[in-house]
């Protein structure tokens, strides 16, 4: 059977091919393997905290920096951490420089459950991990470029 020619990659377009590969990942990703329900279901928190916990566990960061990370406004920020803090995953500390400034930092607890999450996120369906080595290393390659060239800068 012959591809039709909508189908065709050589004859494709960068851009039409861009298109199809792009709806392709978000299908496996989002669609047919999206895990925050596994996440939220494994930690007990809506997968927005889990992101804001994750972010936290990864290092201390100001409450303007994660409202930055997480593309919140201050109110829902505050919101979520008030709620991470309740439930003792999460505390705020004095600024090592600033005493006017408030750090916020993962509790034992609360690294737990972000070790949790990243452990659901980061284990791939039996579809990627039975492919071929040598597609594996085709793939990986070209995600790392992807990945890189779209790495915001700091």
């Amino acid at each position: 059977m012959t591809a039709s020619p909508a189908h065709d990659a050589a004859s494709d377009a960068p851009s039409d091919a861009a298109g199809r590969v792009w709806r392709g990942m978000r299908v496996l990703v989002v669609e047919r393997h999206d895990r925050r329900r596994a996440v939220t279901e494994a930690t007990g928190l809506s997968f927005v905290r889990v992101k804001a916990l994750r972010r936290i566990a990864a290092g201390p960061m100001s409450m303007r920096e994660l409202a930055a990370r997480l593309a919140t406004d201050k109110p829902y920020t505050t919101l979520v951490v008030d709620d991470l803090e309740r439930r003792g995953l999460i505390e705020r500390t004095v600024h090592p420089t600033d005493r006017r400034q408030r750090m916020l930092a993962a509790t034992p607890e609360g690294r737990r459950l972000a070790r949790i999450a990243r452990d659901i996120l980061d284990d791939p369906p039996a579809t990627l991990r039975d492919l071929p080595a040598a597609d594996l290393a085709v793939l990986d390659r070209v995600i790392t470029a992807l990945v890189d060239a779209d790495e915001p800068a700091r």
